[in-house]
């Protein structure tokens, strides 16, 4: 055998090696020739004549001077029929294109595009480096044809955009962004959030924050202007219509007076307190009715407009 299973050639032929003096002899030198012919024959030809019967290890790696790009499983500087087995990290120049499945167990690094016209298991995490901000399909660091399933939770660092329809398909809640008043972004049409100072949903509605699901409640006790009651079509659950006094019936909140236009009492009785409490003016146009008797409070006076009574019975 011409090596020695380390990969060093030997001439282990009978009558080698020669000595000064020795005789050449056609079996001696046909013996050398045939040791050497097979030594050749189990070497890897330049050329690509030969193929290699087991796995050739190469402790410093494998260089290639041709700088064609592959296109095809056929094409490019390393061609195998069989698949890759690669245990350190992998560093694509340009583009890696992927016919069908790609699993990678550590790291890949690719310096332009990775295309995969089949399926890619990672069993690590994928980082990308590039930071641009995705505005459609076709932009962003990573792009897909298809859907994407993420089995996982995902974080969104700034803007999540759906240009089609968002399902949640989940039993149990959606979690709105929340905050303070302060903490308000700046708004923008259509905007839905968690307010935690007023402990309201809110939204922007193109003009200024408002409650969604229902009114702000507000203890008013400085507008001057009459404003409408509201009735609600349910005493009970949800009430689907609300209903407002319109101009028969109005509320002033700097005053406390109520308009009616024909106050009626079901039961037959109006009652009164026996007390003046706050100083009041009878508006002229205006007249009062009070059942008596009556007190008015120290310091405070019922004032009667011109052309206006006042009447205790």
């Amino acid at each position: 055998m011409s090596y020695n299973g380390s990969g060093t050639f030997q001439i282990n032929t009978s009558g080698q090696p020669v000595v000064a003096g020795t005789v050449i002899s056609s079996t001696a030198f046909n013996a050398l020739t045939a040791d050497l012919a097979t030594g050749l024959s189990t070497a890897i030809t330049k050329d690509g004549q030969t193929a290699t019967t087991a796995r050739i290890p190469f402790a410093a790696g494998i260089s290639s001077t041709l700088v064609t790009d592959s296109s095809s499983v056929s094409t490019g500087s390393i061609i195998t029929a069989g698949g890759v087995g690669i245990a350190k990290a992998v560093y694509v120049g340009t583009s890696a294109n992927i016919g069908t499945s790609a699993t990678i167990g550590t790291s890949a690094a690719i310096g332009t595009t990775l295309t995969v016209t089949g399926s890619s298991t990672f069993t690590g995490a994928i980082a990308v480096d590039s930071v641009t901000d995705s505005s459609s399909t076709t932009t962003g660091s990573i792009q897909t044809d298809g859907g994407l399933g993420v089995a996982k939770a995902a974080y969104i660092g700034t803007t999540l955009n759906v240009a089609g329809l968002a399902s949640f398909t989940a039993t149990s809640a959606v979690l709105l962004a929340k905050g303070t008043t302060g903490e308000r972004p700046s708004p923008t049409s259509g905007m839905l959030r968690f307010n935690t100072t007023t402990t309201e949903f809110e939204g922007y509605n193109g003009t200024a924050w408002s409650s969604v699901g229902g009114a702000a409640l507000s203890n008013d006790t400085s507008t001057a202007t009459n404003v409408f009651p509201l009735f609600a079509n349910a005493t009970t659950g949800t009430a689907s219509t609300l209903f407002t006094g319109n101009a028969f019936f109005l509320y002033k909140p700097s005053t406390g007076e109520l308009q009616a236009r024909v106050p009626v009492a079901s039961n037959g009785i109006v009652v009164n307190s026996q007390s003046v409490a706050t100083s009041y003016t009878i508006a002229t146009g205006y007249s009062g009715t009070s059942a008596g008797p009556i007190t008015i409070a120290s310091g405070q006076s019922v004032t009667v407009s011109s052309g206006s009574r006042w009447v205790v019975l």
